[in-house]
């Protein structure tokens, strides 16, 4: 999945160094009230879909020495992330 990066002011839970990174959904974690929409005190908001999603810290911080494993996973709601296109010869 691709983290889109959203021009959205306020509370938002993504960090701007995991924007238009690509990761690997690890976890599917439930349905909840959007916090975007919670912080500014809509409670009736839709229910959004959310994800742990995998980053290698060697693409998110490529100046930075980290082992090839070494892996961040965040929290991130569906309506910050895009499917990758599959590549039809990819193994």
């Amino acid at each position: 999945m691709r983290v889109l990066a959203l021009c959205k002011q306020g509370h938002v839970r993504i960090p701007h160094y995991i924007r238009r990174q690509t990761g690997r959904v690890v976890n599917y974690c439930g349905t909840y009230l959007n916090p975007e929409d919670l912080a500014v005190g809509n409670t009736g908001g839709k229910a959004v879909d959310l994800y742990r999603v995998a980053f290698a810290q060697t693409a998110l911080w490529p100046d930075e020495h980290h082992a090839p494993q070494d892996r961040l996973i965040i929290e991130i709601y569906d309506h910050w992330l895009a499917p990758i296109p599959e590549t039809p010869n990819a193994p």
